[in-house]
């Protein structure tokens, strides 16, 4: 019995397709100038990808399907999403109307080099994390753009790492805020557990190692060690789980100021998730262009 090959595109919910529709909606509100001018002779187009990292991943491929499906248009690709290219590279073919293929092109290329751009930084952390002997996970954060979150982590799982949680109501992540109008870490944790039930995670953001020891104690399955760095952090890290060993399973987290530049030092395996918005807010977009072909 053959196994069909797992994709990207089946991740999606059902809902995704209208966020096409309004993308092409505010992109064109009224008038269509440029395709009154070129009319709807059926043309080709190469799209074309120009980033300048030699290592770009390919991300976004159901989108750009979906956004030139809804302009009756036809896109065959040349590679496989998440694979890596070195520009240029001729990376699908569009096929079309010639006044549909314009309405989708800054659209479809704004999106395509938007999720490349963080699929090849989630890429490059997963494989300097790795490349140093970390066993842990590298995750992304919730700090996304509105309306654009479902493009942004699908764009971090292509690139291979862990996309976070999605919004908040797929994990309980208690930060400070929660326990100062709580009154105690304790008390957070037993409240969230009421509605919470035992499907979702509580993640707890703690500040010293005292407060971990309240977390854990109190049942938090990952705690987020905050405004710890360096020896200070990895040494709490490893005391708690020597403390907890056999009592209590829990995750340590740390995130803030991760970067290339220190990646290596911050991937030890005291730490079980390092989460950073690094690999998806300030990202170099990756550049594509569609180029439409002249008849031979």
């Amino acid at each position: 019995m053959s196994s069909q090959k797992a994709q990207y595109a089946h991740l999606l919910p059902p809902s995704w397709k209208t966020r096409v529709t309004a993308w092409l909606d505010e992109d064109t509100p009224s008038f269509d100038y440029g395709g009154y001018v070129v009319g709807e002779v059926e043309r080709e187009a190469y799209l074309l990808g120009k980033g300048s990292d030699p290592n770009s991943v390919l991300a976004g491929v159901p989108f750009v399907n979906e956004i030139f499906a809804q302009l009756d248009c036809s896109v065959e690709w040349h590679m496989e999403e998440g694979e890596t290219f070195k520009p240029i590279k001729h990376v699908a073919t569009v096929r079309g109307k010639a006044r549909q293929l314009l309405l989708g092109e800054r659209v479809a290329l704004n999106l395509l080099a938007r999720c490349s751009g963080i699929a090849t930084k989630s890429r490059r952390f997963r494989d300097i994390a790795q490349s140093n002997g970390y066993k842990g996970v590298i995750a992304g954060t919730r700090k996304t753009t509105p309306g654009f979150r479902l493009v942004e982590k699908y764009g971090m799982i292509v690139g291979g790492i862990d996309a976070h949680r999605h919004d908040l109501s797929s994990m309980v992540m208690l930060k400070d805020n929660h326990v100062w109008s709580t009154g105690s870490i304790r008390g957070a944790i037993e409240t969230a557990r009421q509605v919470s039930g035992f499907t979702l995670l509580i993640e707890v953001e703690v500040g010293s190692e005292e407060e971990a020891d309240e977390a854990i104690d109190a049942g938090a399955d990952i705690v987020m060690l905050d405004n710890l760095e360096g020896e200070q952090l990895y040494g709490v890290a490893r005391r708690l789980k020597e403390r907890w060993a056999g009592k209590r399973k829990f995750l340590i987290e740390t995130s803030g100021g991760i970067d290339e530049g220190n990646l290596k030092e911050r991937a030890v395996n005291e730490i079980d998730i390092l989460s950073t918005s690094a690999v998806h807010q300030s990202v170099q977009h990756i550049d594509f262009s569609l180029k439409i072909q002249v008849p031979k």
